[in-house]
């Protein structure tokens, strides 16, 4: 290989290396998959080799406590069923695990983000814990705000529930 050969492969590769600390700076996600075996709530999922994911970036409403609680679990339970299999996006400028110890990813099954699916069915809302805004921060803002105009799901049946992305889902007493 002549100079003028070397020259050019040393800056092909200082490009690449560029390009990789350039992926590294902006966060590319990481991706792990599971088989789920059985849904905890609207926001979390146990998965087959026992590891805990609640679903990053959404509230849902408690189950048996908070009005739209039983349906959240149950549209959690259609997007994916257990034994399904999910794909676990971490999104790197946001926490990985909560203070239970459970992962915090983003979820997909049959290529759809179930985060931003239950926004959009009225099953969760946005939740920017502390104020951060992750990759999909956009999106489910537009979701719930679509379903909220739409009166899906908790906006149409709690009137207590409050689109406020800087604080946890309060959705108010179950009603009968």
């Amino acid at each position: 290989m002549g100079a003028d050969g070397l020259i050019r492969a040393l800056a092909v590769g200082a490009l690449l290396l560029a390009g990789c600390a350039a992926d590294d700076a902006i966060g590319v996600a990481d991706v792990d998959t599971g088989r789920v075996a059985r849904i905890a709530d609207g926001d979390t999922l146990r998965l087959a080799d026992g590891r805990r994911v609640r679903l990053v970036q959404i509230d849902a409403p408690e189950p048996g406590s908070e009005c739209w609680g039983n349906d959240a679990q149950d549209e959690l339970s259609l997007l994916a069923a257990p034994g399904s299999e999910v794909e676990l996006e971490r999104d790197p400028a946001l926490d990985d695990r909560d203070r239970f110890g459970r992962l915090l990813r983003y979820a997909r099954s049959g290529g759809r983000n179930l985060n931003l699916a239950l926004v959009d069915r009225g099953a969760a809302a946005p939740y920017f814990f502390r104020g951060e805004r992750g990759r999909y921060a956009d999106e489910l803002l537009e979701a719930a705000e679509a379903a909220r105009a739409a009166g899906r799901g908790l906006w149409g049946r709690c009137p207590a529930a409050r689109l406020q992305p800087g604080r946890s889902l309060a959705a108010g007493e179950p009603r009968g």
